[in-house]
């Protein structure tokens, strides 16, 4: 698992937390704890999800890379393993 205080261990999540305050929370200025939050997930659900595109994706969002990967057909396996 990870260690306490090394943001190494879990690049990824830091990243999204960057991109999160870089592209929306240092951006505004909020009234409140309720507007912040409601901001932050339509943030997440609305935009990051439905239509940032992802380089590691090859470009899509999050949620169109998996309906892409959903309607593929499974890999099979070799009954001999």
């Amino acid at each position: 698992m990870s260690r306490k205080g090394n943001c190494w261990d879990n690049a990824v999540m830091e990243r999204f937390f960057l991109n999160l305050k870089m592209e929306r929370v240092w951006r505004r200025k909020y009234a409140n704890h309720a507007e912040a939050i409601r901001d932050v997930t339509d943030y997440i659900v609305n935009f990051y999800n439905n239509r940032r595109l992802h380089s590691s994706l090859g470009y899509l969002p999050p949620n169109g890379y998996e309906m892409k990967m959903a309607a593929q057909q499974p890999i099979s396996v070799s009954e001999k393993s």
